[in-house]
């Protein structure tokens, strides 16, 4: 089985390196792209990219005809709307630290607003001001070796592609609905501090989703792959392990 592990913003395929490695050392095969206009790309001045075009990049980056499709913040928004797109493509889902939840008004301003600063600023200011809530403020001296890898990523992320995504996110749709049909093995992960997606959020997905599982990670804010990577590393082995057990 075939693995898609998708990054959130403003990140790359990067964000990913630990589930990444043991995966495929457990004999999965493993694809964690950078999306359209992150990692080295930068889209055209002006371009919007939407949550679609994101799914759409990736079913055609690949032609195994299913998938466990897995997504961290926007890249599990991303990962809900392959399943709205491509749903017999979809064997299992992984969403962590993610929302189903529509844009509000007041989020479509944000973004559109952060859109604009970060074309007109650069990303330094930006990555500056949200480190401590993209990790938890602990880790950000406890973890020094990950702190400098989520601002790194942030600092190597085109303000273009970054601005493109954020006015396309600003108008996501509300995956609630699609959730609720979901009937593929489906595991949530967040972490206990998460500034930006709390533990409600992740609560709300496990309600919509027949059967699924939820995972709290304790000790991780906004990026629990990179804060506790033992542990979400364990809980990913173990569900895949349940569901699609390598063969020898």
């Amino acid at each position: 089985m075939e693995i898609l592990l998708i990054h959130g913003h403003p990140f790359d395929h990067t964000l990913w390196d630990p589930q990444a490695a043991a995966l495929r050392a457990a004999g999965h095969h493993v694809i964690a792209p950078d999306l359209r206009g992150y990692g080295l790309g930068a889209p055209p001045l002006g371009e919007i990219t939407y949550l679609s075009d994101f799914a759409a990049d990736l079913a055609a980056a690949t032609d195994a005809p299913k998938l466990v499709v897995g997504g961290v913040s926007m890249g599990g928004q991303i990962a809900m709307e392959f399943y709205r797109q491509y749903p017999d493509r979809v064997a299992a889902l992984i969403l962590s630290d993610t929302s189903p939840v529509g844009e509000t008004e007041e989020g479509r301003k944000y973004r559109n607003d952060l859109a604009d600063r970060l074309l007109a600023e650069g990303m330094t200011g930006y990555a500056d001001e949200v480190l401590d809530k993209m990790i938890t403020p602990a880790h950000v001296s406890e973890l020094p070796e990950v702190a400098a890898h989520v601002r790194r990523m942030m600092l190597a992320t085109s303000p273009r592609g970054a601005a493109a995504a954020l006015r396309g996110r600003a108008e996501r749709p509300d995956y609630q609905n699609d959730l609720s049909r979901v009937r593929v093995p489906t595991l949530i992960l967040v972490g206990a501090s998460d500034a930006y997606t709390p533990i409600a959020d992740a609560e709300l997905i496990r309600d919509l989703v027949p059967g699924s599982e939820l995972l709290i990670v304790k000790d991780a804010g906004h990026l629990p792959g990179l804060e506790s990577p033992a542990e979400v590393n364990e809980a990913l082995l173990r569900f895949l392990s349940s569901h699609f057990p390598v063969e020898a």
